[in-house]
Parts: structure tokens; sequence; C-alpha cells
């Protein structure tokens, strides 16, 4: 068909599998297994007497969400961007700040979607492998020490899929060393026991962080991030964003958000009660044999070296376990494990056990 030559055609973003059976055990896209907070629950319930109001427009600052965030962070409400979840605000990032031609800059083993947008909008790039550690190697990202000028910087930190944490004086470096180019730091992960750019932000206007409902406030499927920084970043996002949607937040979401951020003790309550299971997991983990960076995500990243990840996961799958793998050079041998509840956790370990037990490879 001739008209297939004028459509853009691209390879998507591989998103973990979606089970329908809510026997399996799914720790394969690093949920949270315990349900939002109590408030998010009464604000769907008072939802459903503001009914008529959808049929207006909603917010299209959302304000009420925007304030609650800005109360929880202790920032201006000006220097915050909110988005539908934090693949759109990253997306519109990609679109907004990486437009000089120069290739941008990622970690060789990262989070797969940046390629994805990378080719999508036309936009060259180029990845940096991790050291043997899995951490960034910051010299890499140093146009004065490299010869290599960039057109912008993205990396998650925590890091995914590895779970690996780089220091703040790390970060500012690199963000130090790129005056002329906008860095940005995905937090996805980092409310499990990691530590927070933003305050990196006050001092540099070209630093933006990004950070998601998905993980740490158990609502995924509200589909809310934002990104913070400063206020001349937050408004050209601003500005991309009204040029094709301005309306993107619906109603629901700004309410049902404003509650999860309120509730500060059940957040700290939920993210500690994760950041311990995966502690424990790891030491069991150790005395099986598997081998993993330090994590400090809410999922571990782990390899046996006397079987391989294909044997393991699909193992773990006969026995109602989903996790998640890549067959990709240099980390197909590893099986990314999501941190669940302590019983699921315990189910995963028994699992292990019998599998490592076996003579099979």
């Amino acid at each position: 068909m001739s008209w297939e030559k004028k459509v853009r055609k691209t390879v998507p973003y591989t998103a973990g599998e979606q089970p329908k059976d809510r026997n399996i055990i799914k720790l394969n896209t690093n949920e949270c297994p315990y349900p939002p907070a109590p408030g998010v629950k009464s604000a769907l319930e008072e939802l459903s007497s503001r009914y008529e109001d959808l049929r207006l427009y909603p917010d299209m600052n959302a304000t009420a969400l925007t304030d609650a965030l800005a109360q929880f962070y202790q920032i201006d409400s000006s220097r915050i961007f909110v988005g539908v979840g934090s693949d759109d605000v990253l997306a519109l990032c990609f679109l907004t700040f990486f437009t000089s031609g120069d290739p941008i800059l990622f970690p060789e083993v990262t989070y797969s979607f940046y390629p994805v947008w990378a080719k999508l909008y036309g936009i060259e790039y180029k990845q940096i492998p991790l050291t043997p550690e899995y951490t960034i190697d910051a010299f890499e990202y140093m146009p004065k020490l490299t010869g290599f000028k960039n057109g912008g910087i993205i990396f998650p930190n925590p890091n995914a899929p590895t779970g690996v944490e780089e220091p703040l004086s790390k970060i500012e470096k690199i963000v130090r060393a790129n005056p002329d180019s906008v860095v940005i730091v995905d937090e996805a992960y980092v409310d499990f026991g990691a530590s927070s750019a933003l305050s990196l932000t006050e001092k540099y206007d070209n630093l933006l962080v990004v950070q998601t409902f998905s993980k740490s406030r158990s609502m995924a499927g509200a589909r809310i991030g934002f990104a913070m920084g400063d206020e001349k970043l937050i408004n050209y996002l601003k500005d991309v964003k009204f040029s094709f949607n301005s309306y993107t937040m619906n109603l629901p979401s700004i309410v049902l958000g404003k509650a999860a951020v309120e509730d500060r003790a059940y957040f700290e309550q939920t993210t500690g009660r994760i950041a311990a299971t995966r502690e424990r997991f790891k030491l069991q983990l150790g005395e099986m044999g598997f081998v993993f960076p330090d994590s400090r995500a809410n999922f571990v990243f782990a390899s046996h070296p006397a079987f391989s990840g294909e044997y393991l996961f699909t193992q773990l799958r006969e026995r109602n376990i989903l996790v998640r793998r890549w067959d990709q050079p240099g980390i197909r041998d590893h099986l990314r494990i999501t941190i669940g509840t302590d019983e699921q956790m315990d189910a995963v370990v028994r699992a292990l056990r019998e599998i490592t037990a076996s003579d099979a490879n």
C-alpha cells in the first residue's frame, strides 16, 4: 500500500507482562504490593459526589496536586511540572530539551524506554557502558575531558534495572561539567532508601529531577508523574505540553494524587516496609549463591553462577512466579525481581531454593 510509505514506523517499548491470572505472584513490573494511602480511598468515595464535574475540563495546571507536592517537598509550586505518569513527563523532556542535534548520553544498561523516545523524536544518542560494578563512569559524561559534545544527559538514580544508587557528589560533578546541557535524573525508585538530587536543583538551573506515583505511592493505575527543577525549565515543559494537549491530567488523578501526597506517614511506613523486606531478601539470595549489585530500589537484579537466567525465569514461571528478564548481552543471565510482601518473597525464596538444589542447568 503506497500510503504506508508515509507512516512513521517505530519499535515500541516492551512493557512487563500483565497476566490475567490472579494466582500468579507478579514481581515483574516493580508495582507496590500495598494499597494506596487510606486517604486515597476516602477521596475516591467522595469523587462520586462530584460526578457532574466530569463534564468540565480539568484544571490544566493541576493546581491542587502541584500545591500538595510543593508542600511535601518544601519548594515553590512554580518549580513543579505534573504529567500522566513519569513516562509522559520524560517523553516531554526528550521533546523539549534534547533538540541541539548533538547526541544525548545515557547508560548502556538502563531504562529501555530512553532509546525508544530518542528514535521516535529523531534524537541522536550514545549509550555509555557501566563500570564492572554497574556504576556510572562520571568521566564519560564530561565534555572537556572526553572531547565529546553532548545534547543532554539522562539516567535513573537508582538505576534500572540494576538498582544501584549513585552518590550525589557524582551527580553534581556531571551536572557541573555540563552547563550547556540539561541533565535529567530519573528518580522513579529514589524513595526506597536512596538520596534525591532535588537539593541540587537549587544550585544548578540545568538539572531536572523526575519522580512518579507508580512505585512508592502505590498508584501505577492513576498515571501520575512529576518533574522538579528551575522555574525556567518547568515553563519550557509547560509550553510544549500546552502546545499539543492542555488537559492531560484528569480530575480523578488530581484529586487522588493530592490525597496520596498528604499522607506522609503512610508513605514512609510503606517505603520503609519494602526496604526492610528487600534487605532480608538480599541476605537470603546471598545464602543461595546469587550475586547482585547492592539495590536501593524496590527490586533486586540477581544472577546465579550455576544457572542461566532463562532457566531460572522459566522455572519460576512454572511455579506461578513472574519476574523480569531481558535477552540482552551482558544482562541476559540476570533476573529483576520486584520486592513484594514478606509472604510473596518467602514464596520466591522457597522456589529458588528448590530450583537451585537441582542439577539442571
